[in-house]
């Protein structure tokens, strides 16, 4: 499990801290340069795939290099089953990994890079690489100097996936694909992550991701907005599809036929949870939804 107790994160001018603010409700000092991240605060459990919403600039990226151990908290502290991230033990290290939104093309095979630099992680299976990147149609044999952007996102999801660590941290993974990787990529991930496994996918294209993400965080610079199940999520919200207008909608969008409407869940009805109706309400009604599922 994955405990984080009020994170905070900046990035000051000079590299440090900068200077300084007394946050009167946490009785915590902290950064106002550019402050990224602050007061996060939430536990993951193991066996989901969690769902990392946010608007651009709010620190999703910056919240999975903290996890990973690429960056050091300045506020709070990260415990992934006794370990902190930053102190880079390898026994952690052997059992996470970060995909990047930014690939590099090595030159060299894809299959070669798999075996050079699958040993750095115990428990990478060359065989489950070769599997996963023929889901993805990709050619283990193609040099990756020659590979388009999205052959070498599905080389790095494949190798990623093949590293079979618990924890898996994943930054805008579908970025590059096109329609039917995004279908294989939904594939692999559900077929070839451990039962165990903490996945965390950061993205802001929810459609690509909508059948295999749960629970559901949403983040904003001040705080956790959302981090609920879809199930939780329908319990509480009720998504309405007609074309008749709601009174109590808190969210309504036009759609060829009728709406997309949003309210809260008054005679406990299930209906589907429309992530981009979700995210936009969550926004709109900020305080509202965290006081909601906060009780």
């Amino acid at each position: 499990m994955i405990t984080i107790n009020d994170l905070g994160f900046t990035y000051g001018e000079t590299g440090g801290l900068g200077s300084i603010s007394l946050d009167r409700k946490k009785g915590h000092i902290l950064p106002t340069e550019r402050y990224v991240l602050r007061n996060i605060t939430m536990n993951l459990e193991e066996g989901c795939i969690y769902g990392l919403l946010g608007e651009n600039g709010v620190g999703k990226t910056t919240f999975l290099t903290l996890l990973s151990g690429l960056k050091k908290p300045q506020l709070g502290e990260i415990d992934i089953d006794g370990h902190k991230p930053y102190d880079r033990e390898p026994s952690f290290l052997a059992d996470q990994y970060y995909l990047s939104d930014e690939v590099a093309a090595v030159n060299m095979k894809a299959i070669d890079y798999a075996r050079n630099y699958g040993k750095f992680w115990e428990n990478f299976d060359i065989g489950k690489f070769k599997e996963v990147m023929e889901v993805l149609e990709n050619d283990t044999e193609q040099k990756m100097t020659r590979m388009s952007f999205g052959q070498l996102k599905k080389t790095y999801i494949a190798f990623a996936l093949a590293c079979n660590t618990k924890y898996l941290f994943m930054d805008e993974p579908t970025n590059g694909l096109d329609i039917p990787s995004k279908a294989q990529f939904r594939k692999a991930v559900t077929k070839y992550t451990r039962e165990d496994s903490v996945i965390l996918i950061s993205t802001h294209q929810v459609r690509d991701l909508e059948n295999i993400i749960d629970p559901i965080i949403i983040l904003d610079r001040q705080d956790v907005l959302l981090n609920a199940t879809i199930a939780e999520i329908s319990e509480k919200l009720y998504f309405d599809y007609s074309s008749e207008p709601m009174e109590n909608a808190l969210y309504r969008e036009m759609i060829p036929g009728g709406n997309i409407q949003v309210c809260l869940n008054q005679t406990g009805e299930d209906s589907k949870v429309n992530l981009e109706a979700l995210f936009n309400t969550v926004h709109q009604h900020k305080e509202l939804i965290k006081g909601i599922f906060n009780k």
